[in-house]
């Protein structure tokens, strides 16, 4: 047993020293090395990044408002090898049987148009013209893995020739509905290049994975390197409901006017959550679709930017709301250049009244006699009041406000109502929400919270830009200005049309709900002049006036179909209709064909 035991063990470490050896021999060996080396090589082994699922956009009740959807281009490659074994014998024996299965799943064409394809392809003497499209169009998941079923195409790659190309597609549920808000993505490399899609491409992209495909046993295999992380899921602070009130209040505005384009920004008051961004654009065939995102681009604000001078004053107590000021009918000159007003007659405004009636002169004396020597102490006071602010928001492309200090008093008087400072839709919005919330100005926010399959990862809080942009008293002042531009039927720009001395239409006046605000109307400059009949108009409320909940601005750039347009009128009503819906939305009370039928206590 000892001596069996004994030659067992010697047999076993003189093998282990021949595995040795070998092993030595094949390392050391240049002759055993190169052959190695050779059949290395001839190992298929390519490295493929794997694509991540990109993230999905929400708005703030979970409704998708962007997402990927994969889909496909479905190529046949007839050069490979396997296709040309025995001739054509293997191409022509699943030929007719692959173009039938592609009628039959995607019941676009038939079966002779998919059979002559392959076999011009297969026949083709050019290598160019061998590897063709199959399918013209984009196939879908689903359609993909029954593709991949057919005869033939089931072994892969390298027996049917059959390849697939994913697409970068993001669906959009809603449309159009804040489509530049939104963003878009490039289908070559699925990267945002608009909107949030960009701005949070960093959260939504996810990270590559890798895998390398190589022959393992006979056959080609993709063996996982690192896996792809998916994109996280942005939810958003707009409302998909409030934002299709906002687009068709605006739509219906812009389809009566036909108007250049116009915007729209619905922000909630106290928490500054953007719940609507809307724009539209007339296209050469008459149509509006989403093309610019003008709530973010600054323009000249016109009469709107009033009250940010009326607020400075009072701030600064230079004047009282009841002071007066002697309006002409005629133009007043101030130095060398002519202010003039809509509304042609003598009288006297108090700074209330001005407000109301939107008196150019009366704002560019009360703004002169105010800061006549000390222009920079206009600029100053609106910089303390969060005029000047930059907004840094998830928007590509805002663009921050063009407020200088004149260098003359000319141009001084003509920004006390908006001209020669730029301003977009969004501040001003911010500007007015902060009179509503008592003061306080907060940050717009579009971004609430970044999620991963459920899971909150971030979370994002309201900041405030300006505890105070005033003081209580003046803020107080300029709230009844703010209020008679809407229900001093007598004075107010966004009130009421009157005939003959009766009421015969009612602009942002509203019996479901009560909205404060300020107009505006700014000509157009163009190439370095104002264009006489080319406006843009504006009208921005908060609502409800005795607890400000929300705050909205319309603004519509040249109207055409007018030979007058107003701003209280047409841009007041857009925004009478959406606080009149958006309080319906919320439970205040319910509509029916545009009547209230029921209240709810709040």
């Amino acid at each position: 047993m000892i001596l069996r035991f004994a030659m067992i063990f010697v047999l076993i470490v003189i093998g282990f020293a021949c595995v040795i050896v070998q092993i030595l021999y094949v390392q050391n060996a240049k002759k055993e090395t190169d052959k190695w080396e050779v059949i290395e090589k001839s190992q298929i082994k390519t490295d493929i990044v794997i694509l991540p699922n990109r993230g999905n956009i929400l708005d703030v009740h979970g409704n998708i408002l962007a997402s990927s959807v994969p889909q496909y281009y479905v190529y046949m490659d007839t050069r490979v090898e396997a296709l040309h074994l025995g001739g054509d014998t293997l191409f022509t024996k699943y030929v007719d049987s692959i173009a039938d299965g592609l009628s039959r799943i995607l019941k676009d064409t038939t079966a002779q148009y998919y059979r002559d394809r392959m076999r011009r392809a297969f026949y083709a003497k050019d290598n160019k013209d061998r590897i063709i499209r199959i399918i013209p169009r984009r196939v879908n998941y689903i359609e993909k893995k029954q593709i991949e079923k057919l005869p033939l195409v089931r072994r892969g790659y390298y027996k049917s020739g059959f390849q697939y190309d994913n697409q970068h597609l993001r669906s959009k549920p809603y449309g159009s509905l804040g489509s530049r808000t939104i963003g878009n993505i490039y289908q070559e490399s699925g990267e945002g290049y608009a909107g949030l899609e960009k701005s949070m491409e960093q959260y939504l992209h996810g990270k590559e994975g890798l895998s390398r495909r190589q022959m393992v046993a006979g056959h080609i295999d993709d063996i996982p390197v690192t896996e792809a992380v998916n994109g996280y899921d942005i939810v958003t602070t707009l409302d998909a409901e409030l934002m299709d009130i906002c687009e068709t209040a605006l739509r219906r505005r812009l389809n009566i006017t036909e108007a250049d384009w116009g915007c729209c920004v619905l922000m909630e008051t106290k928490t500054g959550e953007l719940r609507a961004v809307c724009n539209l654009d007339r296209m050469d065939d008459g149509r509006y679709l989403e093309k610019e995102n003008h709530a973010v681009k600054r323009v000249e604000p016109g009469s709107t930017f009033k009250t940010l001078s009326l607020t400075a004053v009072l701030d600064d107590n230079k004047m009282d709301l009841y002071d007066t000021i002697q309006v002409s009918s005629r133009p007043w000159e101030y130095y060398s250049v002519s202010h003039t007003d809509a509304h042609k007659k003598d009288t006297v405004y108090t700074l209330r009244s001005a407000l109301a009636v939107s008196s150019n002169i009366a704002f560019a004396k009360m703004v002169t006699r105010s800061y006549e020597q000390k222009a920079e102490r206009f600029v100053a006071k609106l910089r303390s009041m969060g005029v000047c602010d930059s907004i840094k928001i998830e928007i590509p492309g805002v663009e921050t406000p063009r407020i200088n200090v004149p260098n003359d008093r000319v141009t001084l008087s003509k920004m006390a109502y908006g001209y020669s400072v730029e301003v977009s839709p969004l501040q001003l919005v911010t500007f007015y929400n902060a009179i509503a919330n008592d003061g306080r100005m907060v940050k717009p926010m579009i971004v609430k919270r970044i999620e991963r399959n459920g899971e909150v990862v971030e979370r994002f809080k309201t900041e405030t830009m300006h505890s105070h942009i005033c003081s209580e008293t003046a803020l107080k002042e300029v709230r009844l200005a703010l209020h008679d531009v809407v229900w001093d039927n007598h004075l107010g720009t966004a009130s009421v049309r009157q005939w003959g001395g009766k009421i015969i239409d009612y602009k942002a006046q509203s019996d479901l709900v009560h909205i404060a605000g300020k107009t505006g109307t700014a000509q157009l400059l163009i190439n370095g002049q104002y264009t006489a009949g080319r406006h843009r108009i504006t009208f921005i409320g908060y609502f409800p006036e005795e607890n400000p909940e929300y705050t909205c601005i319309c603004m519509i750039n040249h109207p055409h179909n007018y030979h007058m347009y107003d701003a209280g009128y047409d841009c007041g009503r857009v925004v009478r209709e959406i606080a009149e819906n958006t309080m319906a939305y919320a439970g205040v009370y319910e509509l029916k064909d545009g009547q209230k039928i029921w209240t709810k206590t709040r």
